[in-house]
């Protein structure tokens, strides 16, 4: 076994494995038109001595890294998780990988957060919704790469947008709880409705009721982030404020189970009494005693999708271009 004094470099690998530089450097990068027979011997000399690329040499060069930034809010529940995932299947078939950025839904923190990854020149960055600081935006507009919203395709691009619009899945909810005949409707949200994307979907569904005749009843924003404790004491305590709904429409799943369980401990026939429904689609949902009304979110797909239109990419030229995934509405036992 070759013992190495120094971090071994691609010269080394390519000694080690009796082919050229250029071969070590294209089998690194994953570059394709690669025999098995090559990328084995590199990929075994690589191992034996230890070798990792050193991205940074090649940023350095290229102006940027085989880095890709990805700015979510929160992986404490079950939405962005899927989205990441999705994102790295793409981008693990190419050389690119992505580096993470929580924003909690705190635009100045994303503005950190973003300034941040940019100063690694990444070849890309993908990030949650359409709304962003003022400074946030200046940095996007002026980092010469390709720049990937997700989630939300209601508004103007900085440069791609792939998701759904909240403002279609919004009314397409409230259409669904009229024609089922309920007509006293409240609403359960969280986060102090700090996420863009909930109030987008709050407001459009306020005003699709409005039009249908059918005013909101009671709105209820929990301060808190949300979960299906959240969800279970929000639900509690409009009840008790507002008795006579009939239905209930909440800013996620999360919420939406929460709702569920307080209905089953109180003895709350649902959908008799009080209908529920949530928003994203979560896969848990479907252990539950009763299957949620939910409008279904492509969230693997945006990954994936965004991931694919970053790597597409032939030029840095923004495009300010929208991609809608669509949405599915589950109608199911709660309604």
């Amino acid at each position: 076994m070759t013992v190495m004094s120094q971090r071994p470099t691609l010269r080394d690998v390519a000694r080690q494995s009796g082919v050229s530089e250029i071969s070590v450097s294209r089998v690194m990068r994953n570059a394709p038109n690669i025999s098995i027979k090559l990328r084995a011997r590199v990929e075994a000399a690589a191992r034996e001595l230890g070798y990792t690329p050193n991205r940074l040499a090649g940023g350095l060069k290229s102006q940027t890294s085989g880095l890709v930034a990805v700015v979510v809010p929160s992986m404490s529940n079950n939405v962005f998780p899927e989205v990441v995932d999705g994102i790295d299947r793409i981008l693990f078939l190419s050389s690119r990988r992505p580096v993470l950025g929580l924003t909690h839904y705190d635009s100045d923190r994303e503005e950190r957060i973003i300034r941040d990854l940019l100063s690694w020149s990444p070849s890309g960055i993908i990030l949650a919704g359409l709304e962003h600081s003022d400074g946030s935006r200046r940095m996007l507009e002026n980092a010469n790469i390709p720049v990937i919203e997700i989630m939300d395709i209601d508004g103007t691009p900085i440069d791609t947008a792939i998701g759904i619009s909240q403002h279609d899945a919004a009314r397409a909810m409230a259409d669904h709880l009229v024609d089922r005949g309920y007509r006293r409707i409240g609403y359960i949200g969280a986060w102090g409705e700090a996420p863009s994307r909930s109030l987008k979907r709050r407001l459009s569904f306020e005003e699709r009721l409005n039009e249908r005749d059918t005013p909101l009843v009671a709105r209820l924003i929990a301060p808190e982030a949300s979960s299906i404790s959240v969800g279970r004491a929000a639900c509690a305590q409009i009840l008790a404020d507002s008795a006579r709904l009939d239905a209930l429409f909440f800013a996620n799943d999360d919420l939406a189970v929460g709702g569920l369980l307080h209905c089953m401990v109180s003895g709350i026939e649902v959908p008799g009494q009080l209908a529920l429904a949530g928003f994203n689609g979560i896969d848990f949902i479907d252990a539950m005693p009763q299957q949620l009304t939910t409008i279904q979110t492509p969230r693997g797909k945006m990954g994936e999708a965004a991931a694919q239109a970053l790597i597409d990419r032939s030029s840095h030229e923004a495009r300010q271009s929208i991609v809608d995934l669509g949405f599915i509405l589950r109608a199911r036992d709660t309604t």
